[in-house]
């Protein structure tokens, strides 16, 4: 069973910038130190940002692609959070392969969306029903203020309840 309110807390405090930053600064510095922000997480779709700044560059004049490989991460990450934050039994999360592919140069803010957040949540109900290993698939599309697409990276994950 999912529960309703800790998905509501995580929705809260991942899309205020103060709690993001803090959350951030102790759990993932990189991410921090990146300027990466949530703009908002539903029962649709994560969507967030990341600058381009001169922490974030490469010698190439755009964002480097560990950067925009972070940012995507979090997308799909944000999500899966929203459904096993506190959930008793806990939830083991493990990223086991990513995937990219980029088509140009992140050379502004990139803002990322993954809409996987139903298929998500029938997969960590299916995790918890069967208490077997769930493998969950998510793709983050990079996109540039003109809605390009710069970049796009698939996160395949695999989750299971504790025993």
């Amino acid at each position: 069973m999912i529960n309703d309110s800790n998905v509501a807390k995580v929705r809260k405090y991942a899309t205020s910038p103060f709690f993001f930053r803090f959350y951030l600064f102790f759990n993932l510095p990189m991410g921090f130190l990146s300027g990466m922000k949530i703009k908002t997480i539903d029962d649709q779709k994560c969507t967030l940002t990341v600058p381009f700044k001169w922490l974030n560059k490469n010698p190439f004049k755009s964002t480097f692609w560990a950067v925009l490989g972070m940012a995507g991460e979090m997308n799909g990450a944000a999500l899966i959070l929203q459904y096993t934050y506190k959930n008793s039994p806990t939830i083991s999360t493990l990223p086991i392969k990513s995937e990219a592919i980029f088509l140009k140069k992140a050379k502004g803010i990139t803002t990322f969306t993954c809409n996987d957040s139903e298929m998500i949540k029938s997969k960590v109900l299916e995790a918890i029903d069967s208490r077997e290993s769930v493998e969950i698939i998510t793709k983050s599309t990079g996109r540039n203020k003109d809605e390009e697409k710069i970049c796009e990276f698939t996160f395949h994950w695999t989750i299971k309840v504790r025993s």
